[in-house]
């Protein structure tokens, strides 16, 4: 059983180079990856500045990155996150927002996802109003897919703590009130689930309606405490037959670029096997496809040092002997291996408060 397969680059932290980005997308896209959603917290003029228009070179490099996915056949999308925006969906946002939703069709989008996850609001009948906002886009918009996030993404409680107590019926609502052509992300029974079943997509599902699409925080890395650690590992707790209850499956990526491609082979594995998938063999597979046969090996060899221990728990002396191994490779996962080992990924409170 199949379940169209994407990418959401969703992260916290340092922005990637558009280079990089396309590397992944084409190298996905032959491995049966058919849309891509640029959505990086880091970039303001999607999200706390998404009233400003993005300056002229990053308006190209969008159009150009367009060209691309389409070239591969792969559906390109943005995550536009019109930072509450709800508190006050009055006729000046609506003027605003007509400014950006036009610049986005000239880049070339083919999907427009409207991400309200991680937003504090007290406006009530809060799902009422996001499907108000929501459909007006819609009906704006040369996008021909429209997806998107909730503010209450998860029955994680976390969400709670943080943004306040969901409203009853959240989703029931947000189902009623959402046009049914909608996608509606989803990412478990946790915000960084480590286990996702049938069962618990059918009951989400039932809930909104709709199918949901699988935001899947693996192998995302930000934060302050994952980004010390690499997510190299295979996906597990996602079985195959998860795809009878899911309208998509995106993975939101690691912070590095090149090493992501490695678990994000290893889930199409995992639907394309099903029931014959082997979690150890599809990582072996993956790293020697994408990293060759010498840096794969020494990849998992480190595995439990870059993976499970982490940077705060690597010796000074083991560091070295890292760095010493990795700069004798040229590949991009290498390199990121060592920009890693540096410090240069690490993802800090403020970024995740400001981002």
């Amino acid at each position: 059983m199949t379940v169209e397969l994407g990418v959401i680059e969703g992260f916290y932290g340092p922005m990637w180079s558009w280079a990089e980005r396309g590397r992944l997308m084409t190298s996905l896209a032959a491995h049966g990856y058919s849309f891509y959603l640029y959505a990086p917290k880091a970039d303001s003029y999607l999200r706390r500045r998404w009233q400003e228009p993005h300056p002229a070179d990053q308006t190209a490099e969008l159009e150009s990155f367009a060209r691309l996915c389409r070239r591969e056949g792969v559906r390109f999308g943005v995550g536009l996150s019109p930072f509450e925006i709800f508190n006050r969906f009055d006729d000046a946002a609506r003027e605003t927002l007509t400014a950006k939703l036009r610049m986005l069709d000239r880049a070339g989008i083919q999907e427009l996802a409207i991400l309200f996850d991680d937003m504090r609001s007290e406006v009530p009948e809060l799902a009422r109003t996001q499907a108000e906002i929501v459909r007006w886009i819609r009906d704006n918009t040369k996008a021909t897919t429209i997806s998107m996030c909730p503010t209450y993404y998860s029955d994680d409680p976390v969400l709670d703590r943080v943004f306040g107590e969901r409203p009853a019926d959240y989703l029931e609502t947000l189902g009623a009130e959402l046009p049914k052509d909608v996608r509606v992300f989803w990412t478990g029974e946790e915000v960084c689930s480590r286990e996702i079943s049938p069962g618990h997509l059918k009951r989400v599902g039932d809930r909104l309606g709709r199918k949901p699409v699988l935001w899947d925080n693996y192998p995302v890395n930000d934060g302050d405490r994952m980004s010390r650690h690499l997510h190299l590992r295979a996906f597990t707790g996602r079985p195959a037959n998860n795809a009878a209850h899911l309208a998509g499956h995106a993975i939101n990526p690691a912070l590095q670029p090149a090493l992501t491609a490695i678990p994000a082979l290893t889930l199409a594995e995992s639907y394309r096997q099903g029931p014959n998938y082997q979690y150890g063999q599809a990582l072996h597979h993956a790293a020697r496809e994408l990293l060759g046969v010498d840096l794969a090996n020494q990849l998992q060899t480190d595995l439990l040092v870059l993976q499970d221990a982490g940077l705060e728990r690597i010796s000074d002396e083991k560091r070295q002997a890292l760095i010493h191994t990795y700069d004798a490779f040229d590949h991009p996962a290498a390199n990121e291996i060592l920009r890693w080992l540096a410090g240069d990924y690490q993802v800090t409170d403020e970024m995740v408060q400001t981002q």
